[in-house]
């Protein structure tokens, strides 16, 4: 057997286990094969592993010292299927980069600088940047406090992620298809790249409220199969080539508020439906709301005054979530999006495991 150290934290509303890019194989063949063998991939409830069965539960996070001037770690995200034995790492994760800076000053990547501790982040799937506030009172990390997310029970200290050049992440451009607006057949939808890669479209496109339950949605096999060719079509004309075996780009359904928000949203991983909401989808989403002649904002129709917004609250199944924006450049066009999240270490040690098999050529 082997014995790795490990960290297990909850991010956000994501929870997987945090190593050091040391305490791994350098190939990523290797890698990826002994991070399948650790959550137990290839079984719907993970059974032989340490994952949750569930795509929010079963990612990892892998930190380093990083040597970019501009960077203090670097993060790499992995996310592990639950049912095929398959790793993607095209995608970065806002919820389990929560839990990064965090474990970067616990195991001393990072030094306590005051009562609340910057860790700069460098995404390597995205190669984007993110700075992220640690509360770190009398010289250590703090996780008890006061702010609460939706989609997590209880309270815990914040952690505010401020994403710095989170546009065209993927594809080098905001609107990778060079237009705000695209018709697939009959349908409208916006491609937009901001932190994460997604297809919005309005639910009512889709024979949708909007509204619906992720069980509701879910169960919908029809309604699946339609929102997955939607994304394939998305995909070539975003320049990232046949996405049948990725999880990018995310289709998104969108529709009005109904409880005081700027927007209602069902975020997809891509085939099923999140519980609540991604960070970087977060991100987008919130962008798209600015953008003129958006899907979103042509929905809501609200002219300057949604476009101006420098607070937006998404609503999701568990609740919601707010993005503040804020604008820079000498053109005041830049768009830079922060979120307040919480993470928690949750357990430490060693995560044991049998030899890892040779991968098949």
């Amino acid at each position: 057997m082997q014995h790795i150290p490990c960290v297990l934290m909850r991010g956000g509303t994501s929870k997987g286990p945090v190593f050091l890019a040391s305490d791994l194989p350098s190939s990523p063949q290797e890698r990826d094969e002994l991070l399948l063998t650790i959550m137990g991939s290839g079984h719907e409830l993970e059974i032989d592993g340490i994952g949750g069965g569930s795509p929010q539960t079963s990612k990892v996070a892998i930190v380093s010292s990083s040597e970019h001037p501009d960077a203090d770690v670097d993060y790499l995200f992995v996310q592990v299927m639950v049912s095929q034995r398959r790793v993607d790492t095209a995608p970065n994760c806002g919820n389990m980069l929560c839990a990064v800076g965090p474990f970067a000053v616990e195991q001393g990547l990072v030094p306590v600088t005051g009562a609340v501790t910057r860790v700069r982040i460098r995404n390597l799937n995205t190669n984007t940047f993110v700075d992220s506030e640690v509360q770190t009172p009398d010289g250590k990390v703090c996780y008890e406090g006061d702010t609460s997310i939706d989609g997590v029970p209880g309270t815990a200290a914040p952690v505010k992620l401020t994403f710095l050049n989170a546009a065209g992440s993927k594809t080098g451009k905001l609107f990778p298809t060079g237009q705000v607006l695209d018709w697939f057949d009959d349908i409208p939808v916006t491609c937009i790249d901001m932190a994460m890669p997604m297809l919005i479209v309005e639910a009512r496109w889709l024979g949708k409220q909007g509204d619906e339950s992720p069980a509701e949605l879910d169960a919908d096999q029809d309604f699946l199969r339609r929102l997955e060719v939607l994304r394939l079509r998305a995909g070539m004309a975003m320049g990232l080539g046949d996405v049948s075996d990725k999880v990018i780009p995310k289709p998104v359904l969108v529709s009005p508020p109904k409880a005081g928000g700027t927007l209602q949203v069902r975020y997809f991983m891509p085939s099923s439906c999140h519980r609540s909401l991604a960070i970087t989808g977060s991100i987008g989403l919130a962008t798209a709301c600015v953008s003129e002649g958006s899907v979103i904002a042509q929905m809501l129709g609200e002219g300057e005054c949604l476009l101006a917004l420098d607070q937006v609250r998404l609503e999701h199944p568990s609740g919601a979530i707010e993005v503040a924006l804020t604008r820079t450049g000498a053109d005041g066009k830049t768009i830079r999006a922060a979120v307040i999240r919480t993470a928690r270490r949750l357990f430490f040690g060693e995560v044991c495991v049998p030899a890892v098999q040779r991968l098949a050529s």
